[in-house]
């Protein structure tokens, strides 16, 4: 069983910065960070290193993957991809089911990703907010059964969100700022919260919800 987890948000994202590139984008629901975004995965990174950190779990998105990878780097550990902590598949986000960025497109530039590792949870498209819930409900759990010491969980508005409710047991209404940090603590009944959606690792923060569009 997981004695801490630490939950992040993805940093600013690039459609956010500019939207315009969503009506040309190849992927238009899988966007890389913005270049404040990757400013801010590196200052997640230093903020992270002091936390011992066992392993690290993200979403496959491309922007929950460049997030985590400058955390890999100073830590030197690999990045399980987890598509049960990807993005809401919101049909009032999206037209159709997201296409992110393949094996091939990533194996060069991300090299901590752990290829070996197999997604627990596959989200269906459309989703509805009960369901995204009930997927990320299902997710955590098996996660902290199946992985011991601190995991690092990377994700988006939504994950932030249901990984919180599923640990503390209740429905607190919790809005993660881009690449903010969240901490939970194991005290061996029950799990509580220590930091929420903490922004002072950030030179420049935003605060986008995700409700808006993850």
């Amino acid at each position: 069983m997981s004695s801490k987890v630490l939950i992040a948000r993805h940093g600013n994202r690039f459609d956010f910065v500019y939207p315009q590139w969503f009506n040309t984008a190849v992927r238009r629901y899988d966007p890389p960070l913005s270049e404040d975004g990757i400013i801010q995965s590196s200052e997640l990174a230093e903020r992270l290193k002091c936390e011992n950190i066992d392993h690290i779990i993200a979403s496959p998105f491309l922007r929950t993957i460049q997030t985590a990878h400058p955390v890999a780097q100073l830590l030197n550990l690999p990045i399980k991809l987890e598509a049960g902590l990807g993005e809401w598949h919101n049909p009032d986000w999206m037209t159709e089911k997201p296409q992110i960025h393949p094996r091939k497109e990533l194996d060069y530039i991300y090299d901590y990703i752990d290829w070996s590792y197999t997604s627990q949870i596959i989200p269906i498209y459309p989703e509805t907010e009960a369901m995204v819930l009930e997927r990320m409900e299902k997710v955590t759990q098996l996660l902290i059964k199946q992985f011991s010491g601190n995991l690092l969980l990377i994700g988006h508005g939504i994950s932030v969100l249901g990984i919180i409710r599923s640990l503390l047991k209740n429905n607190i209404d919790i809005k993660a700022s881009l690449c903010s940090l969240t901490i939970l603590v194991n005290n061996g009944h029950y799990w509580q919260l220590e930091l929420e959606a903490d922004t002072s690792h950030l030179t420049n923060s935003q605060k986008k919800s995700f409700f808006i569009k993850e």
